[in-house]
């Protein structure tokens, strides 16, 4: 059975979200506003449509792409202006979980083998208006395309009757509860389009209507239930918050049975404000949303671990911690961490590029340009080759230092982050 999703749109055109592919007025100049809304409202995904019509424009809508799947809780699938291979590339790099292939455009039909063989069949889609455009190609899609994306919702009989892929559904005009009728359809696995993106507050609502009527759609669903967990004096149940990337440790709080429920529900985390004395959700007022990414008892079921995705600062204070008032230390180094080692140096390499400091080897690199730093990698690049050569593996590993610290003069050179790399490697 699949899971049935809600999954906004954004149509890109000049930084802006506009109305829809064929009419360019605009609906919002933020993007990143739309964005924070749809993570508000537990949407399942994002479709960002780049309706771009020259390459510096194409490029400008890449930036604000990038900023968007940075911002973005939710997938986020890239479509519009692919011509070839590159194009799918470039959507990938700025963050998209998946590029959509235009069967509208026979370049985009010639080059599915090769970009589903490059980047994976999970990654790519085709979206299409009339079954004539797909009717031909059922091998070539159910062999290299994951879904597809229907952009007229006429024709959704018609795409049962050839392929069994799962396809959304681009729906820009419909009475809410005709949305039931189209989720009926074993293969539609989603709706996108203006219907989802003027109703996007009502996606919780939506939910559980579908629940309702036994149709399966992404919620959070609890293993335990609050009758589970033993309590303290107060009726309360301690949660520790991890940034679930880096491990650290944001906060301390407590919740109630509906902090929970609510919990639960929404995705976003809600706890009991002792001084108050009420729930509270966290961000309602700073705008500071803690994202549910999991959340796990520990061995006596009387404290919870929630790893969370953080917006801004964690503390009131306005501190990312709020763990930073330090009591006692000895002098350690914290080399066991390489995330946080890597992290570390990479700060410093930009700092300097930011406050240059005399006499600074990576202050020279900068003045020299990116020809300059291009060529020391290659060097060092060449050293590794050579030591690796020499039975010492102590000799390899300063040629690698030295190497992955050009590589981050680089890396601040072209602003990349650690998380980009990151996210590349495990999408690979």
């Amino acid at each position: 059975m699949i899971v049935k999703k809600f999954v906004p749109c954004i149509y890109l055109y000049n930084g802006h979200a506009v109305r829809r592919l064929n009419d360019p007025s605009v609906v919002e100049t933020d993007p990143l506003r739309l964005v924070r809304f749809y993570n508000e409202n537990n949407a399942d995904g994002l479709i960002v449509f780049d309706m771009s019509d020259t390459d510096e424009a194409h490029e400008e809508a890449l930036d604000v792409i990038k900023e968007i799947c940075g911002a973005a809780e939710m997938d986020v699938i890239g479509a519009g202006n692919i011509r070839r291979m590159e194009d799918v590339k470039k959507l990938l790099y700025a963050g998209c979980r998946k590029a959509i292939l235009d069967y509208s455009r026979e370049s985009n039909v010639a080059v599915t083998e090769e970009v589903s063989l490059k980047f994976g069949r999970d990654k790519i889609l085709a979206s299409y208006r009339t079954v004539e455009e797909i009717s031909g190609r059922k091998e070539l899609l159910e062999k290299y395309v994951s879904a597809l994306l229907l952009l007229n919702p006429h024709q959704i009989r018609e795409t049962e009757k050839i392929t069994e892929l799962p396809f959304f559904v681009e729906v820009n005009q419909i009475a809410l509860n005709k949305l039931m009728e189209i989720f009926a359809y074993k293969n539609v696995c989603g709706v996108t389009g203006n219907t989802i993106n003027d109703n996007y507050r009502d996606i919780p609502a939506l939910k559980n209507l579908c629940k309702e009527n036994n149709i399966l759609v992404e919620t959070f669903e609890a293993a335990f239930q609050w009758a589970d967990f033993r309590k303290n004096s107060d009726g309360l149940v301690p949660v520790i918050v991890q940034d679930y990337r880096t491990g650290e440790v944001l906060m301390m709080a407590y919740m109630d049975e509906e902090a929970y429920q609510e919990t639960i529900g929404s995705g976003r985390m809600h706890y009991y404000s002792r001084s108050r004395r009420t729930l509270w959700l966290k961000g309602e007022t700073s705008g500071h949303f803690q994202y549910v990414k999991s959340l796990a008892a520990d061995c006596d079921m009387d404290t919870i671990l929630a790893k969370v995705s953080q917006v801004g600062a964690a503390c009131h204070t306005g501190a990312r911690s709020c763990f930073f008032n330090e009591i006692t230390r000895k002098e350690y180094e914290e080399t066991n961490n390489p995330l946080q080692v890597l992290g570390e140096v990479l700060d410093i390499i930009r700092d300097r590029k930011i406050h240059p400091k005399e006499g600074s080897y990576t202050n020279y690199l900068f003045e020299k340009g990116l020809d300059k730093i291009l060529k020391k990698l290659g060097e060092e690049a060449t050293e590794i080759v050579i030591a690796a050569k020499n039975p010492n593996a102590n000799e390899v590993k300063y040629e690698m230092s030295d190497f992955l610290y050009h590589m981050m003069v680089l890396m601040a050179e072209k602003d990349i982050s650690w998380e980009e790399l990151a996210a590349e490697l495990a999408n690979r």
